[in-house]
């Protein structure tokens, strides 16, 4: 099924697998979003924000609930310990779920005010836990609880499990989204989505060298989104960034050029490798999960057993 493949560099041909299709697994939410894969269980575990529920979706069983009630859940990753971290609208803040099933509260507040809606998140081979804060869960009732912003901005946070300290690593965002470090771990890249609430805000990608104390530069512009806007996102083990966008995925290399894309017929919100090879890649495409294999693998990230 080529024709699902837009082609803008002939490298992109050596990045996907041109005979496979674009699968639907699962079809009936509202809005997916936060993919992760277990892969120790063999499962995608993933959010339908507006029904207030967690997915999960195994190879031989399909699509299921796992969680009623999640507190408007939306990004999810897991940590050291392979335990799942996840941003609430809702509850607005970021939570662990312990192995028992019971939850933690990792962090809910900065400077005594409440965070606005955590929203995607994403964990360093050193424990600290990285998520951005745009709050999109207190805008309306639709995916969270329409709620009045306490921060003076919309922040990208990094928070110390060891010594449970809070900082701001980027403060200048208008809609910080999405957010995944590179194989190595050097550059942090953070979309900011803000499109979606005017079409002259940003669209884009930023990208930042992280120092060896979790601050980080000011970045540069990665990449803007030409139809659309990047919401999640996710590397492979060469360093390319697969990125949601109105059509699609669009495929970066390292130095920011359009490789290609894989269209669908659905906004796409987030994507995920998974798979015993991490060579599927997952898509949180509006109401439906699909997936095809990709001619590369994901990048290994911390917790990702």
């Amino acid at each position: 099924m080529a024709g699902i493949y837009e082609h803008h560099d002939k490298s992109f041909g050596h990045l996907i697998q041109g005979s496979a299709k674009l699968e639907t697994l699962f079809e009936g939410a509202r809005w997916t979003e936060g993919p992760c894969w277990f892969a120790d269980a063999n499962q995608l575990v993933f959010s339908d924000i507006p029904n207030n529920r967690m997915m999960r979706w195994t190879p031989d069983g399909g699509a299921s609930v796992y969680r009623h009630n999640s507190t408007y859940i939306n990004g999810n990753t897991r940590d050291l310990a392979g335990r799942l971290i996840s941003c609430s609208h809702g509850a607005r803040n970021v939570q662990r779920t312990e192995i028992d099933g019971s939850i933690t509260v990792i962090a809910d507040s900065y400077k005594k005010k409440k965070l606005n809606a955590p929203n995607d998140v994403v964990v360093k081979s050193d424990g600290t836990i990285w998520f951005t804060d745009p709050g999109y869960g207190i805008l309306s009732d639709y995916e969270g609880y329409k709620g009045e912003f306490e921060q003076d901005g919309c922040y990208v946070f990094c928070f110390d499990p060891k010594t449970s300290e809070l900082k701001v690593v980027v403060d200048d965002f208008v809609r910080p989204n999405g957010l995944a470090f590179s194989p190595d771990e050097s550059l942090l890249y953070v979309a900011d989505s803000a499109y979606s609430h005017g079409a002259d805000l940003p669209r884009h990608i930023r990208v930042f060298k992280v120092r060896d104390d979790n601050t980080v530069d000011k970045g540069k512009v990665f990449v803007t989104i030409d139809n659309g806007l990047p919401d999640g996102f996710r590397l492979d083990d060469m360093g390319n960034v697969w990125t949601s966008a109105w059509d699609g995925v669009h495929c970066y290399n390292p130095a920011g050029k359009l490789l290609g894309k894989i269209l669908t017929p659905d906004v796409v919100a987030n994507v995920e490798f998974g798979g015993p090879r991490r060579n599927r890649l997952f898509i949180c495409a509006t109401e439906k999960l699909h997936s095809v294999y990709l001619g590369v693998n994901g990048a290994k990230r911390p917790g990702a057993r």
